[in-house]
């Protein structure tokens, strides 16, 4: 009948993949601290269009750093609206867990999040838990993959 296709996917680290998405939430509640409040990420969406302001002026030193600020200030936005828009990917009751459990307020303990959530604990330790980090970490595209070589040894 033809040849049948085989798809071969490498395997994830999921270790050095958790450690990623672990460092990115941290990243993203340190960034959420050092941006206004009302440049934060809102419950709707909420769209802006800024033209860029490109011009071959001379800058002094001052006007440099100011540059400098307002530049990593905008790198620290899009870092945010692309964490925002990671989670928004996740399914429902991934993406309700993931906040109630990193992203709000406070952090709230794994057993607050599954009797919120109305799941056993070994479900949610087992299955759930390590399903939002592999979806956060695909969406963030930080996953660490296994090398070949190392499995070999």
């Amino acid at each position: 009948m033809g040849k049948q296709l085989s798809l071969l996917l490498p395997e994830i680290d999921r270790e050095a993949t958790q450690l990623n998405v672990e460092k990115e939430i941290a990243k993203y509640r340190v960034y959420c601290f050092s941006i206004p409040e009302e440049r934060l990420p809102k419950v709707t969406a909420s769209y802006s269009l800024v033209p860029p302001s490109n011009t071959n002026e001379f800058h002094s030193s001052t006007e440099e750093i100011a540059i400098d600020r307002v530049d990593d200030q905008r790198r620290k936005e899009k870092f945010i609206e692309h964490f925002r828009k990671a989670v928004n990917r996740l399914p429902y009751k991934e993406r309700r867990a993931c906040i109630m459990k990193y992203l709000g307020e406070e952090e709230l303990f794994d057993y607050e999040v599954y009797n919120e959530l109305g799941m056993s604990e070994t479900y949610y330790h087992k299955t759930f838990k390590p399903r939002i980090f592999y979806n956060l970490a695909f969406a963030l595209r930080v996953e660490v993959y296994k090398d070949k070589k190392e499995e070999t040894i």
